[in-house]
This record gives C-alpha cells, sequence and structure tokens, in this order.
C-alpha cells in the first residue's frame, strides 16, 4: 500500500509543480500584452500558443464586459488555484491515509 501512497504523493507533486509552471507562464502572458512585445519573437509565440487554448476557451464562455477588458487570465489563475486545492490536496490526502 505504500508503494500506492508514494506514487500518489509523487503525482500530487508533479501536478502541483505543473500547474505552478502554468501560472508563471501565464503571468508573463499578461505582461507581454501591456508592453506590446513582438509577436515574431519565438518566445513570446511559445507564450502565446501555451495559454492560447485556455485562454480563448474561457473568453468565449465569458461575456464581454467593462468595455473589452480581457478577465480571461484573471478566471484562468482562479481555475488554477481551484485545482491547487482540490486536486493536489486531495491526493496527498489520500496518500497520507494509504500510509
Amino acid at each position: 500500500m505504500f508503494v500506492l501512497a508514494n506514487l500518489l504523493l509523487g503525482l500530487a507533486q508533479v501536478v502541483g509543480m505543473l500547474l505552478s509552471f502554468y501560472k508563471w507562464i501565464l503571468i508573463a502572458r499578461v505582461v507581454i500584452s501591456w508592453v506590446n512585445a513582438d509577436p515574431y519573437n519565438p518566445i513570446v509565440r511559445g507564450i502565446v500558443s501555451i495559454t492560447e487554448p485556455v485562454l480563448y476557451r474561457i473568453r468565449r464562455a465569458l461575456p464581454v464586459l467593462a468595455g473589452g477588458i480581457d478577465f480571461s487570465p484573471i478566471i484562468a489563475f482562479m481555475g488554477i488555484y481551484f485545482l491547487e486545492i482540490f486536486l493536489v490536496q486531495s491526493l496527498v490526502d489520500l496518500a497520507m491515509r494509504m500510509r
């Protein structure tokens, strides 16, 4: 049973790190939108291509409010925070009960 518990703890750590990494990528995307960076820069294109699928789905579901201000990154941060609390913590708690 301890092997499965360790597997779940490892999975929780990896998911937590991936969510943290995606938060930083999302922060970079927000900063890029503020400074109007070169859209042909490979780093900018990579950041946009990583974040756009999530932000596009959120934009499509949200109505346009407040004169065209994009609230999709805020909703994405809330979703990441929810996943960190719900998914990662649930995996850790489940692994601790198995020990």
